[in-house]
């Protein structure tokens, strides 16, 4: 497949905080919990950061297209019904560093709780020890798989 990638700007902000750490639904972070259901699916997110950088993009959103991988019906906790996730490959840049990643959406019309902003991409990468909350980083996105929009055309 041929990738056409697109630079998106964003800046990292505080998430839910349920996908890296423990919370009272989750005995463990969500991504940690889920990423045995996405390797028996195809899906290795094993060697990357048990959590996710939020990327706030706004005033754009991103639709998905065509993801990479889409899987259906994840019943990876007892606490609430199954979801559907989908991913497409990325490429972070913090201070001129590159990193590579994947977008990582949990569709919102399966989630029962955590809903985020649809200004906010979700990116599961390697660990980027000095990432901080405010920091500017480019986002390349394959544009065959997601969309980026002005939220107010």
């Amino acid at each position: 497949m041929n990738c056409y990638w697109q630079k998106v700007k964003g800046v990292v902000i505080q998430g839910h905080q349920v996908a890296s750490r423990k919370s009272e639904h989750y005995p463990h972070g969500t991504i940690e919990m889920q990423i045995p259901y996405f390797k028996e699916r195809g899906l290795d997110l094993t060697a990357l950061f048990r959590g996710t950088v939020n990327l706030s993009i706004s005033p754009k959103s991103m639709t998905p297209i065509a993801p990479e991988y889409t899987f259906r019906d994840v019943q990876w906790t007892t606490a609430h019904p199954a979801e559907d996730f989908s991913f497409s490959k990325c490429q972070i840049t913090h201070r001129n560093r590159k990193y590579q990643g994947w977008i990582y959406y949990p569709h919102p019309e399966t989630k029962e709780r955590h809903f985020q902003d649809p200004s906010i991409i979700e990116v599961i990468a390697p660990l980027i020890e000095e990432i901080r909350y405010g920091d500017e980083i480019e986002l390349e996105i394959n544009t065959k798989e997601i969309s980026i929009n002005d939220l107010n055309p």
